[in-house]
């Protein structure tokens, strides 16, 4: 039996979940009635969405307790990768929306309630942020997670004996293994997510909104493929697609089907693990990526506005599509951790263009309609993207040290 599990363990995670990946499309497609196929995906989730907020809480309270100096500047140049790729990829949308303008049959209602602005968004965030704590760990709202723990983090570093601190180590160390034993059930677990999206919406899925769906998934490919990798080798001066395709390949491919960034969590610190980054660095920086680095949301609340713009034959001036961009930038960071949030700010970006809430709503439903694939897009380059720029910040800094990075989590002297 031990000799299975260590087999098991030691072979290819990603040949596993290629494996994994065929079988469940296939079942979906001949067996769509055996529903029982997708209860492991459904388990897999549940069980990375349920350990991911006690990780990033106890494992953001460690590395502040313990940090050293210098991570303070990675911190800082993380956040700008991530809110300045998330723009870049509004201005994508926006491109892409010019050279292909796509319309759309509004007649799909929507009964889900949009917020009333830019400020609402901003509010409702600030709430959350300093909401209880035991709430936020239970509800996995990761900005009130990270404040808290960022508080108490803090805290520990300046009262806190070593001890204590070796404690917190420990509690950390703990909870990792726990999430690498469920990543190691990965692959049952995608057959279980490809079952279930194949059985449920066939291949008609792509045929319905056909023009739409397609507009979405070449912006967001010409995200992952071309303006984050520009924005990788610019800060790096070397080749990055072996990075921007080994972060696509371990963490886009989970993210895609899971669609969920805070499922991913745990997938994307076992991936910076391996990319050799510092502990103290991406424990925070994952964290903070699932609810600042929305690069697919902000794609998606462009493409949408700008084909409701199309189907009614409204002119969008560029100075309003780059207001739309900033705008769609800082309110797909709030939207972060809500179902549908991407969705549900098409309206607030509407408004800019004078298009009235109930015109808008029926943007938001046909969202939904193509949510299968809209969603797992996003949901795959926002958190492909968290990885790839925590790594970026890093080998940035190490960079500048005079380390040559190889991006296998070796570095060596030039």
């Amino acid at each position: 039996m031990m000799n299975i599990v260590k087999k098991w363990t030691e072979s290819s995670l990603i040949l596993k979940i290629i494996i994994g990946l065929i079988i469940g499309a296939m079942l979906g497609v001949f067996a769509p009635e055996l529903s029982i196929i997708s209860l492991p995906g459904q388990l897999f989730v549940s069980a990375l969405k349920a350990i991911a907020p006690i990780l990033v809480f106890v494992l953001v309270i460690s590395a502040i307790s313990k940090a050293r100096s210098g991570i303070g500047s990675r911190f800082k140049n993380v956040i700008i990768l991530y809110l300045f790729s998330t723009f870049l990829a509004a201005m994508v949308a926006v491109a892409g929306s010019y050279i292909y303008p796509v319309s759309m049959h509004l007649s799909s209602a929507s009964t889900a309630t949009a917020p009333g602005g830019l400020g609402e968004v901003m509010t409702n965030m600030l709430m959350t942020i300093f909401s209880n704590p035991l709430k936020c760990l239970v509800e996995g709202e990761y900005l009130g997670i990270l404040f808290w723990s960022i508080v108490l983090g803090i805290a520990f570093k300046m009262i806190g004996s070593d001890s204590t601190k070796d404690v917190l180590t420990d509690c950390a160390d703990a909870i990792t293994m726990v999430v690498r034993a469920i990543i190691q059930f990965a692959p049952i677990g995608i057959m279980g997510l490809v079952f279930t999206s194949v059985s449920e919406s066939g291949l008609g899925i792509f045929t319905q909104y056909g023009q739409l769906i397609l507009l979405l998934v070449v912006c967001i490919a010409t995200v992952a493929f071309i303006t984050d990798p520009l924005i990788a080798a610019f800060a790096l001066r070397r080749n990055p697609y072996p990075l921007v395709l080994t972060c696509l390949r371990e963490s886009g491919i989970t993210a895609f089907f899971s669609r969920s960034s805070a499922a991913n969590i745990p997938v994307n610190m076992e991936l910076c693990d391996r990319l050799g980054l510092d502990k103290d660095f991406y424990s925070i920086s994952i964290p903070l990526g699932a609810t600042i680095n929305m690069e697919g949301a902000a794609v998606t609340i462009t493409v949408m506005t700008l084909a409701v713009c199309h189907t009614l034959g409204i002119y969008a001036p560029l100075p309003m599509t780059i207001a739309m961009c900033i705008i769609s930038t800082l309110g797909a960071c709030g939207s972060s951790g809500v179902e549908g949030g991407s969705l549900l700010l098409i309206p607030m970006a509407c408004s800019l263009f004078g298009i009235g809430a109930d015109v808008s709503m029926q943007a938001v439903g046909v969202g939904f309609i193509i949510g299968v694939i809209q969603d797992s897009c996003e949901t795959a380059l926002n958190s492909s993207g968290d990885a790839l720029f925590s790594a970026t910040a890093e080998y940035y800094e190490r960079a500048k040290k005079g380390l040559e990075v190889n991006f296998l989590g070796e570095f060596a002297k030039k």
